[in-house]
């Protein structure tokens, strides 16, 4: 019989740092190919389901491996950076994990392309978590950056700051019109001929099914649709600035941790601030230049490669904090 402990150091093994590297890189290349080879469909043709739903499964998983990863770095006593740390990281990753079930069942079961769902709350908690995460792991060390350092820091606050206003003020682009072609003139009719009956005007084509669409859902779906829907514009605006707290949060702690034995974890979790940072940036951008976008754009494996770095990140702090040597006391007299 195989021992609890013995199937943990097995896990463990699987989940090593190379293993999950080299694992996040096949994931990262199969997901490059899927995008590439069947994001872009033909004019005034929607995504196919088995798409999409691959689409969720390519970037739900990294951040549910990721969770637990964030969960085994807070359960061991060895992790250099602080296991609270890791336990805000690791339980915001899990709501984004859980957040994701949530959007696909609203989006491919229920139809709906909302601007806001009941996801949203999970992913509002993804930021506040990790953020707070990344500030534990600066808050313990004296942040003694260089001028040439903090001005990195400043340049990429700026320029964030900038680009998060101009999504904010632009005006979003109105569906082009096509123009009513003039009638031609005609010949004037003679006296004798009989007008021509003029046939009634055609009624006006009601979109069928998606009135037929909205009327099979449960009640409680389209209340909380409708309702969730008058929190849009805030809950986008904090996503444009919390998303550029967490690249500002981020650089400074890549620069903190710059050149130290634990830089590389945190490199990735960089990284992974910044794959997220352009995800949502091109969502919000796309979704203002086209108004009947719907998910699976081509960056949006920006969101992939996110979780994937998280989870990689996580991995290499475990490795490292369990590979340093063990402090000991000296007893006084001994050789």
């Amino acid at each position: 019989m195989v021992k609890p402990a013995e199937k943990l150091a097995a896990i463990n093994t699987w989940f090593s740092g190379a293993n999950v590297v080299y694992g996040g890189l096949i994931w990262s290349a199969v997901t490059i190919l899927f995008f590439l080879m069947f994001s872009i469909t033909p004019p005034d043709a929607d995504s196919p389901f088995w798409y999409l739903l691959g689409t969720y499964i390519l970037e739900t998983v990294p951040y549910g491996i990721g969770a637990w990863l964030c969960y085994r770095n807070w359960q061991s006593p060895q992790i250099a950076s602080g296991r609270e740390v890791w336990l805000y990281i690791g339980i915001g990753l899990a709501c984004y994990f859980v957040a994701n079930f949530i959007f696909g069942i609203w989006e491919l079961y229920f139809g709906l392309d909302p601007e806001i769902s009941p996801a949203d709350i999970l992913y509002l908690a993804f930021t506040f978590l990790v953020g707070w995460g990344m500030i534990l792991a600066v808050l313990p060390r004296r942040l003694n950056l260089e001028m040439k350092q903090w001005l990195i820091v400043a340049g990429i606050a700026i320029a964030g700051l900038i680009f998060a206003l101009w999504l904010v003020i632009a005006p979003p682009v109105e569906a082009e019109v096509e123009p009513v072609p003039e009638p031609m003139p005609t010949a004037q009719p003679s006296p004798n001929a009989t007008a021509p009956a003029i046939p009634a005007p055609a009624a006006p084509i009601e979109p069928i099914e998606t009135v037929e669409e909205v009327a099979n859902l449960p009640g409680w779906v389209v209340a909380t649709d409708d309702f969730l829907n008058n929190f849009a514009d805030p809950v986008n605006y904090f996503y444009i600035f919390g998303d550029l707290a967490l690249l500002i949060i981020s650089a400074t702690l890549l620069l903190a941790f710059w050149g130290g034995r634990f830089s590389q974890s945190w490199r990735m979790i960089a990284a992974a601030a910044l794959a997220k940072y352009i995800a949502d940036m091109s969502f919000e951008y796309t979704t203002k230049a086209l108004p009947e976008y719907e998910s699976g754009g081509l960056l949006e494996m920006f969101y992939v490669f996110s979780g994937v770095l998280f989870a990689v990140g996580a991995a290499l702090e475990y490795q490292v904090s369990a590979s340093r040597p063990s402090r000991t006391r000296r007893r006084r007299g001994t050789g």
